[in-house]
Parts: C-alpha cells; sequence; structure tokens
C-alpha cells in the first residue's frame, strides 16, 4: 500500500558538509583539554561562568577552527590527528573557520579584554603554524616552540586569567608544566607522520629524533614537567597531591613502556592506531587527574 521512501534520494538536512563537519576535528579538542582543567587547578576562587565560557570559545570555536584550517591548508590525503581517512576540504571549511574566529574573539571580550589580547595571539599563531606562505610547521624547532608556546603556556595563562576572581600572583610553575606536558605530548602525535610529512615538504621534531628518538624525547619532557610539579607541590607541602596524580598516570606509563618495547623492536609499530590509542589514553588520564586534582584543592 505504501511506497517505500529511499533516505539517499533526500537532501541532506545538514548546516555544514560532511567534509567541513569531520575536518574541523570536535573530538581532537578532547586531546587538548587537560591544559584547562590543569589551569583551574592552580586558580584560587574561580568565577564558573567565565570558566564555562572560556571552555566553549576554547574546545568548541578555537581548537576545531585551528584544526580546519590546518586540514584546509594541508589537503592530507593520509591519516591525521583523530581521523584515518581525512576528506578532502572544501571552501566552505575555511569560512567557517574564520566564522568561529570571529565568534571566539566576540565571546572572548565578554571575559575579559586581556582574554581576548591573548586569544588573538594564539589565533594567529595558529595561522602561521598552517600558512602555506609562512607554514612555521615545516620548521622542526620553530614549529614545534611555536606550539608548545601555545597550546601549553599561552592557553594556561588565558584560562588562569580569565576565571581566577581575586588578583594573585602568576603560577610560572604551572605555566612551564604545561609547556612540558604540552612538549610531550606534541611529537608522538605526528610519530607515523613521517613520510606523508616530507611528501609535503615538512621538517617536523619528530622527523628530526627519529621514531626512537622521540619517544626518548616525550620521555624526557613529561619526566621535566613532573619534575617541576613535584617541586611545586613540594614548596606547599601537599605532596600528597603529587602522589594521587601518579596514580592517575600509571595505565599511560604503562603503556607507553610497553609501546616503546615495541617500536624498539620494530618502528613500524609507531602507526596510528597504536598512536591515538596512547592519546586516547593519556587525555583520559590526564582530564581524570586535573579535574580530581582542581575538586581537591578548592573543597571546602
Amino acid at each position: 500500500m505504501f511506497k517505500s521512501i529511499h533516505t539517499d534520494n533526500l537532501p541532506r538536512m545538514s548546516l555544514l558538509k560532511s567534509s567541513t563537519l569531520q575536518l574541523l576535528r570536535f573530538p581532537f579538542s578532547f586531546f587538548l583539554m587537560p591544559v584547562f582543567w590543569f589551569a583551574l587547578s592552580f586558580s584560587g576562587d574561580i568565577n564558573p561562568l567565565k570558566a564555562l565560557l572560556v571552555f566553549i570559545i576554547m574546545h568548541l570555536l578555537v581548537y576545531p577552527s585551528s584544526n580546519g584550517y590546518n586540514s584546509y591548508m594541508d589537503r592530507d590525503t593520509g591519516s591525521i590527528g583523530g581521523i584515518e581517512h581525512p576528506m578532502a576540504p572544501e571552501k566552505e571549511l575555511f569560512y567557517v573557520t574564520i566564522g568561529m574566529d570571529i565568534l571566539a574573539l566576540i565571546l572572548g571580550l565578554a571575559v575579559s579584554l586581556p582574554f581576548a589580547g591573548m586569544l588573538s595571539c594564539y589565533i594567529i599563531c595558529s595561522r602561521l603554524y598552517s600558512y602555506r606562505g609562512i607554514r612555521l610547521k615545516q620548521y622542526p624547532i620553530a614549529g614545534y616552540f611555536t606550539v608548545v608556546a601555545n597550546q601549553g603556556g599561552l592557553v594556561f595563562l588565558m584560562v588562569w586569567n580569565a576565571v581566577t576572581a581575586a588578583q594573585q600572583p602568576v603560577p610560572w610553575e604551572g605555566v612551564f608544566a604545561a609547556c612540558f606536558l604540552i612538549g610531550g605530548f606534541y611529537p608522538i602525535t605526528q610519530v607515523y607522520q613521517h613520510r606523508a610529512d616530507a611528501k609535503d615538504g615538512v621538517c617536523t621534531l619528530s622527523m628530526l629524533l627519529g621514531v626512537r628518538g622521540t619517544f626518548i624525547f616525550c620521555g624526557i619532557m613529561y619526566l621535566i614537567a613532573f619534575g617541576i610539579l613535584f617541586v611545586h607541590f613540594s614548596r606547599l607541602g601537599q605532596l600528597q597531591f603529587f602522589g594521587i596524580l601518579q596514580i592517575f598516570f600509571l595505565p599511560v606509563l604503562v603503556y607507553f613502556f610497553r609501546w616503546l618495547v615495541q617500536v624498539w623492536k620494530d618502528p613500524e609499530a609507531a602507526d596510528f592506531r597504536r598512536t591515538m590509542r596512547m592519546n586516547w589514553l593519556a587525555s583520559a588520564c590526564t582530564n581524570l587527574a586535573f579535574i580530581t586534582l582542581m575538586i581537591l584543592l578548592h573543597r571546602g
């Protein structure tokens, strides 16, 4: 009695094209989220409304916009962070990233003028990192420090400055620890992309270090980051919190060293899927660690 309806023939009810939604890589924001919670744990009297607004600005607008712009410039055909088979970017993606940046800056002014200023710096640096005319990512040292300084130190300062209600001295130990945490995380995300980056004329720090060297370097960066945190909590007489962090990081260490053994035997083990497992595990454990730390430090 009733004619069947083939949904494949119906117009797609979507504001954005599938490629645009995919290449904005919203889930990738989860990998960068630990710096937000880390900064909150260093804040005194947190302004909850500003904290929520900063979270939305960074994780739903700025990070996805940077991802999308980078994909638009790179036009990757191989696996990229969080996507094993990326679609081809279209012009819509470029315009969407511009719109997201403008909206982020408008909302940033509602947070504070200093926050909006630092946000502008972050956006400019992310564009210089990807823009074909300058393309900082093609330089291993400059590209590395651009990412570490912005996704680590600058984001920490942005969040801390925005959500801290009372005037307090800048917690530089937290700033530097955030830099080293990102400094240890970032090269490992590039370890499977050496061939694709070389084909695109990009030389990353991971390529300079080699697969095995990348693992050693990342381990050293994390060791320095935790050394800074040990000194910080020791100075405050709060080493119990440092111990709690180590409990959360234990699964990451187990996976990291098991993977390191595999890579040492066969560098091809540094592939996309193992890298993504490492990223998801490390991000989940780090987020939980810093959320727990934030709750414990601000209880009562």
